[in-house]
């Protein structure tokens, strides 16, 4: 049997749920596929479960490249596909039945199309339903929406394997946003498009990635935004140098294309108070500080948190009082404001 696409299934310690990711792939009424799982340094029953699927079915390859990480899983998985096409889902999601065949169908009618993903039924860490994610479909908005924001769900796409591979890939510079950054670059070289049907159904808990890494992951999308742009302007990509992802504490960053970004995160970084400094040096406020900075909406949240870190901590806001702080609160959300206001006049922490 040829194999026509390569599911990448990343994983670390999935155990709750990794079975059921992989029997949906199992039970895809298109056969012609592999199941590529990377087993990410777990320290669970998830190896066990993984080799148990192997040793039942042959289209089952279990990798493991040594707890290297996330971007080092998917890079893995990539290099060792055997399909013309990848199809992403993660450990704790489930795929549709039909999933793969509709997706292949859609993209073998569309030579230009280099990325397809769909919508997905939101279901809690029991499975229940709560929701749905319905991405833009409209192909003329995805592009311009894409440009801000990532309007994707990783774990529904399906891409063609060549062309990742020609792009190079996943990049580790771009930590908890390495997909938007790849899908920055594939738009720039193909058509992208979204399916309106549910073709998996997508697991919300707090291990998910966004609400481990909120802060690293929008700073990772300023640094892609940045990278992208200088490319349209037919710059060389000014991210192409870096090798992991950068440490904004780092003063070096100043002098690097992303300095002001660095700036800014230094203070963002507050909205996670027990990763606030030990010690009393003031962080420098003027980044956050000023009406000029551009924040997306994540980001005025986290600068929210962050303001709610410093009147905790007035060693850390120099001369900046409470007062300041409280007015530059209201002007990136008033409503949230009233309540930062509130806990700080009562002493409340929750």
């Amino acid at each position: 049997m040829t194999i026509r696409v390569s599911v990448v299934m990343p994983v670390r310690d999935g155990g709750p749920w990794v079975r059921e990711a992989v029997e949906s792939v199992l039970a895809q009424d298109f056969g012609a596929f592999e199941l590529i799982a990377v087993d990410d340094g777990s320290t669970d029953d998830t190896p066990a479960i993984l080799a148990e699927a192997a040793a039942r079915d042959a289209r089952v390859r279990v990798l493991q490249p040594q707890g290297r990480g996330l971007v080092a899983a998917l890079t893995c998985a990539v290099a060792a596909a055997q399909g013309a096409y990848l199809a992403r889902l993660d450990a704790d999601d489930v795929a549709a039945p039909g999933r793969l065949g509709r997706q292949l169908a859609v993209m073998e009618a569309r030579p230009a199309l280099g990325l397809l993903g769909s919508w997905a039924d939101k279901i809690d860490q029991s499975g229940a339903p709560i929701g749905r994610l319905t991405p833009e479909t409209d192909p003329h908005k995805l592009v311009d929406l894409l440009a801000r924001t990532n309007p994707f769900i990783h774990s529904s796409l399906m891409l063609r394997t060549e062309l990742v591979r020609s792009l190079g890939s996943y990049r580790a510079a771009f930590e908890a946003a390495e997909d938007y950054d790849l899908w920055l670059r594939v738009a720039e070289v193909a058509e992208v498009a979204n399916l309106p049907e549910a073709l998996i159904r997508y697991r919300w808990h707090p291990g998910n990635v966004t609400s481990r890494k909120e802060v690293r992951q929008c700073f990772s999308v300023r640094l892609a935004q940045h990278a992208a742009a200088a490319r349209r302007a037919g710059r060389p990509d000014p991210a192409a140098a870096l090798a992991s992802p950068p440490d904004w504490t780092d003063p070096a960053c100043d002098a690097a294309f992303f300095a002001e970004d660095a700036r800014l995160y230094r203070v963002l970084a507050l909205a996670d108070p027990d990763t606030a400094p030990a010690g009393s040096t003031p962080v420098d406020l003027a980044p956050l500080l000023s009406p000029s900075t551009p924040l997306s909406h994540r980001e005025r949240k986290l600068a929210q948190r962050a303001l709610a870190t410093l009147l905790r901590r007035p060693d850390l806001a120099g001369g900046t009082g409470a007062a300041e702080l409280l007015w530059h609160a209201v002007r990136l959300h008033p409503a949230r404001a009233a309540s930062l206001a509130w806990r700080y006049f009562t002493g409340a922490t929750a």
